[in-house]
């Protein structure tokens, strides 16, 4: 499922316009950009947590030329499901 498939069930689901559940989309997508910038964790209960995680430098190489590089430190995104959305799948 892409992100337009995800509107057009949530549209579909909820009773409301198209632009309406995109809108709906882009500012949870928005709202958890921010909270993870500012490095709260986002907790959905039954669904999951998003939180950010420090990963550190380190050394790489050019798969190409065999070269080693540098890879700098930085933040990523990390997404924990939770019970009720593993009990889905199962």
């Amino acid at each position: 499922m892409n992100k337009s498939e995800l509107v057009e069930q949530i549209a579909q689901s909820a009773e409301i316009s198209r632009s309406a559940a995109e809108r709906a989309v882009d500012a949870l997508i928005a709202a958890v950009k921010v909270s993870l910038r500012k490095g709260e964790p986002v907790t959905l209960v039954g669904f999951g947590a998003f939180h950010a995680t420090q990963r550190a430098a380190r050394r790489g190489r050019n798969p190409r030329t065999g070269a080693e590089i540098g890879i700098a430190a930085a933040r990523v995104p990390k997404f924990r499901a939770g019970k009720a959305l593993k009990d889905a799948l199962n």
